[in-house]
């Protein structure tokens, strides 16, 4: 089984993270296929106090925020690691709706993300 990717915890203090075993409780998955998410890059973690966390603003009431995995796909093709696809992700934009590119993803502004991603390659 291959080693599952975890970004640098670069996140505020404020940004909430959830443990993985509340990951998988909330999306109805079990921990092997949770941790399947973070491996296919739907998902990313970070290590906090040696506990994989995810940033809670990756779900919502339906599961992965959609537009999520695309975009992470994208900023990979990009060549961005995890841990510069976090600080991207949670990084304030004012010129995006909802100020950065995960609040924006979740406010269904997925293609005005993927496309911000996508320029960013070249």
């Amino acid at each position: 089984m291959s080693a599952i990717p975890v970004a640098d915890d670069v996140l505020e203090a404020e940004v909430a993270v959830l443990p993985l075993p509340e990951v998988a409780t909330k999306l109805g998955l079990s921990m092997n296929k949770a941790r399947q998410l973070l491996r296919d890059g739907q998902l990313i973690a970070v290590r906090r106090d040696g506990e994989l966390m995810v940033p809670a603003d990756f779900l919502n009431g339906n599961g992965v925020v959609k537009g999520l995995a695309g975009t992470v796909t994208v900023l990979a093709d990009a060549g961005f690691d995890r841990t510069e696809m976090l600080r991207w992700l949670f990084a304030a934009d004012e010129s995006l709706p909802g100020i950065t590119p995960i609040n924006a993803l979740r406010t269904s502004h997925g293609t005005e993300v993927k496309r911000r991603a996508q320029a960013m390659a070249f």
